[in-house]
């Protein structure tokens, strides 16, 4: 079925549901709330929201127009963890989205339209969404005095929990302290979520009523000294379009930034930027496998085609699969790896597998 795809991504269905089991033990009773946002990290929101159906209880998606799509294919509480658009506020509160909300006006805005299940978000240090710290209760109070507004749950972001354990262990400190006082002034019932993929891994000794799996159930740690208990989801491939024996002294790609030292035997490609390999992979030593043996990567990554050298793979032909990403054999290129050496972090790599790779679910 796959030879007639030019570049893919493979989704191994087992290994996402490894990946929940996983989070489900860290987390213990919580429901998990999984985070299919951003096409599920480029994974294929659908196709994991089916894999993921039995594991988790609720998704999280990003906007509107994902929460809508999604709800065609499952009957779960969908929150959006971004702010709504004002045209948007009618549609959530229409097709029963959770609306993650910031402040009292946008609550009362949301009112207006009908009854509404929200996510109030308290800001404790991630500075992009959410009631201050200090004004949370007092919000908090004359958001759930609203006629139409039920409150689903408290919330808030850790900004560093995969880069400062101090910082995160006082967050959640003050984030409890807050929940402390929500519920003793507030009679209202809600459940609470702090805790996502390196939270789950590394800070779950009170994991409330909901638990944000994210990056982690696509077999991706934040924390590498976890990466042993996940499996990557994702295998991306390309196939070889041409092979090619160079001479001496050849250029290869826009720029001419590679130069053959020697007679090289290359193979061009089927996939590209467009295709969402990062460009910033050129002439850094990125390498992909062919026949479980590493080839780098030579030159610049251009809109559709890269070139690789295959000089020390005889056998290559033409039509082979290729890995971008993930193993084939023995041999394996991980996540982090294109991720380091493009100068970014893996959540940008999976994201930005592009619309015209196809996700093959096996």
């Amino acid at each position: 079925m796959t030879q007639t795809y030019r570049c893919w991504a493979e989704v191994d269905r087992t290994a996402l549901r490894h990946n929940a089991e996983i989070a489900r033990k860290r987390i213990g009773k919580a429901e998990m709330l999984a985070v299919v946002k951003a096409n599920a990290y480029g994974h294929g929101m659908l196709g994991v929201a089916e894999a993921l159906a039995n594991e988790v209880q609720l998704f999280g998606v990003a906007n509107l127009e994902e929460a809508l799509g999604l709800r065609e294919k499952v009957k779960h509480p969908i929150i959006t963890l971004s702010p709504t658009l004002p045209d948007e506020r009618a549609s959530v509160v229409e097709h029963g989205i959770i609306p993650t909300i910031s402040g009292f006006e946008e609550a009362e805005a949301f009112s207006k339209h009908g009854r509404v299940s929200i996510n109030f978000k308290v800001d404790t240090g991630n500075g992009r969404m959410g009631v201050v710290e200090r004004e949370s209760v007092e919000v908090f109070k004359r958001v759930t005095a609203l006629t139409n507004i039920e409150i689903h749950s408290v919330s808030t972001h850790m900004p560093v929990s995969n880069e400062d354990a101090e910082y995160t262990k006082d967050e959640l400190v003050r984030f409890g302290k807050i929940v402390d006082q929500l519920r003793a002034r507030v009679p209202a019932k809600f459940k609470v979520h702090v805790l996502q993929s390196a939270g789950t891994l590394a800070f779950n000794e009170r994991p409330y009523e909901v638990v944000r799996a994210g990056v982690i159930l696509y077999g991706i740690s934040p924390l590498p000294e976890f990466q042993d208990i996940l499996k990557p989801a994702m295998t991306w491939k390309a196939r070889i379009g041409l092979i090619r024996d160079l001479p001496k002294g050849a250029s290869i790609s826009y720029g001419r930034t590679f130069i053959t030292p020697q007679p090289m035997r290359v193979a061009t490609l089927t996939a590209g930027y467009a295709d969402g390999y990062p460009r910033h992979l050129s002439n850094v030593g990125a390498e992909m496998l062919v026949r479980g043996k590493r080839c780098p990567l030579l030159g610049r990554v251009t809109m559709d085609l890269m070139v690789i050298d295959v000089s020390h793979v005889p056998d290559a032909q033409i039509g082979d699969e290729v890995v971008l990403m993930g193993k084939q054999g023995d041999a394996e290129i991980p996540c982090v790896e294109l991720a380091d050496k493009a100068g970014t972090i893996t959540w940008e790599i999976t994201t930005r597998v592009g619309q015209r790779v196809k996700r093959v679910f096996v």
